[in-house]
């Protein structure tokens, strides 16, 4: 009999391997398809089937599924990569299997089609402008005020995303955008939006049912990379009502409701205005979950993927945390030690890092600024946070300059904002 496989189109460096995993105790096949099998380094650690083709590609990989077919019975085709998630429900409808709506997450992948569906459903927002060049940049600016974010229409991981404060920032941002230093995915197109100043929180969510809310902490500006969530975020029934309310808003104008979903809003002085909506598991979220509720995200995704029962009931009640380790400098990342004594704190569920020592680290002001991260649990929001920070404080690193970079040569931690 043929080997049950789950194909999975490209991974991240945050939920790749918990799709393999997940799929293995599932009993299914993993196998990965991607341009590029050698940026995971989970799949030649796990030893996981993994074959390069042109992801980008439909009929490349209509090809590759169809080749394979003829060894597995393919159970589903799912991703955990945002820019080929829409492919892969295209996949999926010609091998009638369960899978998204392909349309449904074009529009919802492209932040301006976005906006626009969400206006129109009267779903709370930051007001926007869209601009192809930087004179309509500054018109844009011109007419929302600074502060004012400014980002690809589509991209993600903070990628290309920035606070501009003043018309200064404002240059010389939209001159990096422009300018050839940033790699586009599609057509050069720039989302100019209001700042909305606030508490950050991520709604999760699984076809139509909110799985609960993250609470999120910024790094300093005018970058919009993560130091640290908080699952279940700390919110009285009313406030917690109305970003639910608000998020299945955002399902029906979007056309969603199959698979995951997490929204990202700023709670402020309106109440919950919606940031971004993404057709897919947050990026860190689904251990935080499992950690708090005993729900396996990726687990049930997968299950939906192949067209098995699901189950979102809840198993226990904890609190969960996430610390991002984030050096304040560039330079070669000489050693970092600690990791061993803060994974033997007791209620650290994890220490990881993504980079190796005598490294160069250079911050780009996007997720991949962080190095590392510290996770934690426990039955309440104090102890939680008391035992993140105990163990974050025995992580130390140090970093040399390149000689053409500036830089203290130091490394601690940045404060969570």
């Amino acid at each position: 009999m043929a080997k049950r496989a789950l194909i999975l189109v490209e991974g991240t460096r945050s939920n790749g391997l918990l799709y393999v995993k997940a799929a293995q105790r599932l009993g299914l096949y993993p196998i990965t398809l991607s341009a590029d099998p050698d940026g995971y380094d989970y799949l030649a650690a796990e030893a996981i089937e993994a074959i390069r083709v042109d992801t980008g590609n439909l009929d490349a990989l209509v090809h590759e599924c169809s080749r394979l077919r003829a060894t597995y019975d393919i159970a589903g085709i799912t991703s955990a990569y945002e820019a080929v998630y829409a492919t892969v429900g295209k996949l999926c409808r010609h091998f009638d299997l369960p899978g998204p709506n392909p349309a449904s997450i074009e529009q919802c992948c492209d932040k301006f089609a976005q906006r626009q569906l969400l206006a129109k459903a009267g779903v709370p927002m930051p007001t926007y402008r869209l601009a192809s060049d930087a004179t309509e940049v500054e018109s844009s600016v011109a007419e929302i005020g600074l502060p004012a974010v400014v980002k690809p229409a589509v991209g993600s991981g903070s990628r290309g995303v920035r606070l501009c404060r003043d018309v200064d920032e404002l240059v010389e941002h939209t001159a990096y955008l422009f300018g050839g230093e940033y790699t586009w995915r599609s057509s050069p197109r720039i989302l100019i939006e209001e700042f909305a100043q606030g508490p950050s929180y991520t709604a999760q969510i699984m076809g139509n049912e909110i799985i609960g809310i993250t609470g999120n902490r910024f790094g300093p500006p005018p970058h919009f990379v993560y130091s640290e969530f908080t699952y279940p975020a700390v919110l009285t029934d009313d406030d917690h009502k109305r970003i639910v309310d608000v998020s299945l808003s955002c399902l029906r104008a979007l056309g969603l409701g199959w698979g995951p979903t997490n929204i990202e809003f700023r709670w402020s002085k309106c109440g919950p205005v919606v940031i971004e909506v993404n057709p897919r598991l947050a990026g860190w979220d689904p251990q935080l979950v499992q950690l708090a509720h005993g729900i396996d995200l990726v687990a049930e995704h997968i299950k939906i993927v192949v067209g098995d029962e699901w189950n979102l009931g809840r198993r226990h009640s904890q609190t969960a945390a996430t610390r991002f380790l984030v050096p304040d400098g560039d330079g070669i990342l000489d050693s970092i030690e600690g990791v061993s004594r803060a994974a033997a704190v007791p209620g650290v569920a994890e220490v990881r890092l993504y980079v190796k020592p005598k490294t160069p680290f250079v911050r780009k002001g996007n997720h991949l600024d962080c190095i590392g991260h510290v996770t934690a649990a426990s039955p309440s929001f104090a102890q939680t946070k008391f035992i993140l920070q105990r163990a974050v404080d025995l992580v130390n690193w140090s970093i040399t300059p390149l000689p053409t970079l500036g830089g203290t040569g130091c490394g601690p931690l940045l404060p969570a904002h």
